[in-house]
C-alpha cells in the first residue's frame, strides 16, 4: 500500500491529499529515510511524521486490503514514544 494512501486510512493524517503534501515537503519519514507520497508502506516500517510542535512515530503492526472502519484504524500501527 502506498505511504499517503497508509496514512490516510490509519487517520494518521485524515486527508490523502494533506498527505501527499506533508510528504511532499519532506516532513515524513518511513525507516529514518525521507519518503515520497508512493512509497510501498509493508508490515514492521517505522514511519515518522514531523509536525509544527511535535514528532509521531509510529510502526506499522497490519496493512489493509482496503480501507478500515474508524475503531478499527488504532489497530494498524503502534505508536512508539
Amino acid at each position: 500500500m502506498r505511504l499517503d494512501k497508509f496514512l490516510k486510512v490509519s487517520r494518521l493524517i485524515k486527508r490523502r491529499t494533506v498527505a501527499n503534501e506533508v510528504s511532499d515537503m519532506g516532513r515524513v519519514s518511513v525507516n529514518g529515510q525521507s519518503a515520497k507520497p508512493s512509497k510501498q508502506i509493508k508490515e514492521g516500517d517505522v514511519i515518522e511524521i514531523v509536525y509544527a510542535n511535535r514528532t509521531v512515530r509510529a510502526k506499522v503492526l497490519r496493512v489493509p486490503e482496503n480501507n478500515v472502519s474508524v475503531q478499527e484504524a488504532p489497530t494498524l500501527y503502534q505508536l512508539i514514544e
